[in-house]
């Protein structure tokens, strides 16, 4: 039995490559398949690769890879280039949620989208969203990435005409019950069509932004 069935042709399929999930896999394994998917030529990103994971990796493994701790995210092959105009934004309530903010932004830059990240802008001092939100108007697609009271996301689906792509995230106090208050908030939105993922995935965000943007 193969250890794993590595689906080099997905994009071809669905216009997504195949990412490798490094959570909960050996240091062996996260290196097989890279060095698998290397040999062939292909591209992939690499999510939930912690620092720790990371430098525990040879480094020939290590060198292949551009490598942002912040995210957790690794690309495997060169770089694609950028659009000129940036058609995502990624809107990040507080500091806190930076993480799963840069995994949506490094997603997408992955596949050469140009992305404008607001940080900071939750809705506990208003006027910091307030202050960005033409900029932010701007953009085709807005991905909001926020925990505690996720009130970020009713408020910026009030705000623009774009799709909103809703993150939950785990960050908050006790009755935040790590996401799960972010997420039914999100989920029970009086901003009609807002679109919500899983806590944390600001992976799936950018997939489903990406999934947009082409069938444009």
């Amino acid at each position: 039995m193969n250890e794993f069935d590595l689906d080099l042709l997905r994009a071809e399929r669905v216009g997504l490559d195949e990412a490798l999930f490094c959570a909960g896999k050996t240091d062996g394994q996260v290196a097989r398949i890279v060095e698998t998917v290397a040999m062939a030529g292909r591209p992939m990103l690499l999510t939930r690769l912690d620092a720790a994971r990371h430098a525990s990796l040879e480094e020939a493994t290590r060198s292949r890879l551009d490598y942002d701790p912040i995210s957790r995210t690794a690309f495997l092959g060169a770089r694609r280039p950028l659009r000129e105009r940036a058609r995502v934004a990624v809107v990040c309530a507080g500091t806190s949620d930076l993480g799963v903010s840069r995994e949506a932004a490094r997603t997408l830059e992955y596949y050469g989208e140009k992305v404008s990240e607001f940080n900071d802008v939750g809705v506990a001092g208003l006027h910091r969203l307030l202050g960005r939100i033409q900029e932010i108007r701007a953009h085709d697609i807005v991905i909001a990435v926020a925990g505690m009271d996720a009130a970020l996301v009713s408020v910026l689906g009030g705000l623009v005409k774009a799709p909103v792509i809703a993150v939950p995230t785990s960050v908050g106090y006790g009755a935040a019950r790590g996401g799960e208050t972010a997420l039914a908030a999100s989920l029970a939105s009086c901003a009609a069509g807002v679109t919500v993922v899983n806590i944390d995935n600001g992976f799936g965000a950018a997939c489903a932004a990406m999934r947009i943007l082409n069938r444009g």
